[in-house]
């Protein structure tokens, strides 16, 4: 272990002067609000009759919360690697102003409040999947990050596993609406991932990471997975437009969304440059929220 990470460390463990941004940031905000509008585009389209106002209360208090405690366990378990990757070293454990230690327990308060929400209050299904988003994530993924560049596409299950939470939440079992926009998120993680990589494959490098971009020096095959990955979300964003489950209006909203988000990607497969993935990566943080948004506006006014 070097010195940088040895001080970091040693900071995190006598961390006295957190706020509550630093409390808010062990959650990952910008995961967890993926996770809500995803389990909230999940109930929507798996409800098959009038929405039950507080089973979707429960439910969105309850997938959001078990997700938010694994990411602050992903804090806690990957705070030695935060420390020596610049784009990190100020996250609140390696930054020195939140204890190793009481992230531990905030993140198991999270995930325990979570599974203790949605198991009794809207069905043990989704409790279960809250639960293996959790472990998947924290046991599969994040370990396999320093063994092998398949880990992003593993890293895609737990990504999109709150869909079908919010789909079993309201319909209290398994479907294959549930499945299309599970493969909807799948796919989109993938160029959103893949971007953000290249921008900091360096410290990606740095940090140990097993990432495609790191081994792909060119960037062939980053570039070719990240354009075939997009066309098949716009693929699977169509399906529920042939399931019955959305509107013809949604599928124009979805394809416009699809070639919009494609002109970066094939931006990015021509030039190769960090410019370009910063578009994909500006591009894909939009992208999701206005389709699932779009889903539930459809549902709702349809």
């Amino acid at each position: 272990m070097s010195k940088t990470q040895s001080i970091a460390i040693e900071s995190a463990n006598q961390a006295e002067s957190a706020t509550w941004k630093d409390w808010l940031m062990l959650t990952k905000p910008e995961i967890t609000f993926l996770v809500t509008i995803s389990a909230l585009a999940g109930f929507v389209l798996g409800s098959t009759g009038p929405i039950d106002g507080w089973l979707l209360f429960w439910a969105l208090l309850g997938i959001p919360m078990t997700s938010a405690g694994g990411c602050a366990l992903n804090h806690y378990l990957e705070r030695t690697i935060d420390a020596s990757m610049k784009r990190t070293a100020n996250r609140p454990i390696p930054g020195g102003r939140i204890s190793a230690e009481k992230a531990k327990w905030f993140g198991f308060l999270l995930v325990g409040g979570g599974l203790g929400i949605l198991c009794p209050l809207t069905n043990p299904l989704t409790g279960v999947l809250a639960g293996l988003t959790v472990v998947l994530y924290l046991f599969v993924y994040t370990p396999l990050k320093r063994k092998t560049s398949w880990n992003t596409l593993v890293g895609t299950i737990p990504g999109a596993l709150p869909v079908l939470g919010g789909w079993t939440a309201a319909s209290g079992s398994l479907g294959l609406g549930g499945w299309v926009l599970f493969g909807v998120l799948v796919c989109w993680q993938m160029p959103h991932f893949f971007s953000l990589a290249w921008m900091y494959r360096l410290d990606y490098e740095k940090g140990g990471f097993r990432m495609l971009t790191v081994e792909d020096e060119n960037g062939d095959r980053t570039a070719r997975q990240m354009t075939g990955y997009s066309i098949g979300m716009i693929a699977f964003s169509a399906a529920p437009v042939f399931l019955g489950l959305s509107s013809k209006v949604y599928l124009v909203g979805a394809l416009a969304l699809g070639v919009w988000f494609m002109v970066p990607v094939l931006r990015f497969q021509l030039t190769r440059s960090v410019y370009h993935a910063r578009r994909v990566l500006k591009a894909s943080v939009l992208y999701v929220p206005l389709l699932l948004l779009a889903i539930v506006a459809d549902r709702l006014i349809g």
